[in-house]
């Protein structure tokens, strides 16, 4: 393995094509504003490095990276690569992560608009993240610990399991298939419409309209707060373990909580059972 420390790259693919490489306590930074400093590299691993240009994991193969740090000017940091794992950095560009394959992300903090978009196969444990559109059409993903704010995220995801989260956000998950939720705390409007196989497992749900238009939609002793207008138009079985504030015609399935405050059958096709405090309403 080469090893590379304490050097200041600013060229334009400063080190493409590299293999078998250790860049240890390096910048990529400086007047030149090169682009892609180690596009189509294979083996490779980064400690302790600072980045400040464009596009710098382009096309890499078996890539680690510890400790480092992306700024705001680290744009589209990681596009078409694979086998990737990313540990204690900073991840602070835009499109940080895009159309990769095989991602470990530990103890990162990602502050990054259209994250992981159509990117596969994600372990993703005890990391920050904020930023609009996160994940959009992202599949097979396995989350524990995540912590993130912003709109709009998880949207036409696939395949996932997400544990101990806890998610500030507005429209997201929305047209979800086969995702799983457990013991999270999602506050946010307009939660998982058009979602289909999507199951909340003893999870904390806030936020106005949630779980509309849903198709085989299962909610597992959950909490609801400040929800209203519930379920519209959904195939649902749900256990609600707190008062719900509205319901609004839910097309099939059955509702239970302690209480109901108001149910909303204007549509004939509403036929969902709802029952609150053990009898039907």
């Amino acid at each position: 393995m080469t090893i590379i420390e304490n050097q200041t790259f600013d060229q334009e693919r400063a080190l493409y094509e590299s293999r078998d490489l250790l860049v240890r306590n390096c910048r990529f930074d400086g007047p030149a504003d090169g682009e892609s400093a180690l596009k189509e590299s294979r083996d490779v691993t980064a400690e302790h490095c600072f980045f400040n240009l464009r596009y710098p994991f382009w096309h890499d193969e078996n890539l680690t990276i510890r400790g480092c740090e992306m700024t705001s000017l680290c744009r589209a940091a990681l596009w078409y690569s694979e086998n990737i794992a990313i540990s204690d950095t900073r991840m602070h560009g835009i499109k940080a992560l895009r159309e990769c394959r095989k991602i470990e992300l530990c103890g990162c903090d990602i502050l990054s608009p259209e994250f992981g978009w159509s990117s596969s196969d994600i372990r993703l444990h005890d990391c920050t993240a904020e930023g609009e559109y996160m994940l959009m059409r992202a599949s097979k993903l396995r989350f524990d610990g995540l912590r993130m704010k912003g709109k709009y995220s998880f949207q036409y995801i696939e395949n996932a399991v997400f544990e101990n989260c806890a998610f500030d956000t507005k429209d997201a998950f929305w047209h979800a298939k086969n995702v799983v939720l457990k013991n999270c705390t999602v506050r946010g409007e307009y939660l998982a419409w058009y979602c289909e196989d999507v199951t909340f497992d003893h999870c904390v749900i806030s936020g106005t309209q949630p779980l509309c238009y849903c198709k085989r939609l299962h909610l597992i002793d959950c909490e609801m707060h400040d929800a209203d207008l519930s379920f519209e138009k959904s195939d649902v079985q749900a256990t609600i373990t707190t008062p719900i504030r509205s319901v609004k015609n839910p097309t099939s399935g059955c509702i239970s909580a302690p209480a109901v405050q108001e149910l909303i059958r204007t549509d004939p096709r509403s036929a969902a059972a709802v029952r609150a405090g053990g009898n039907e309403l």
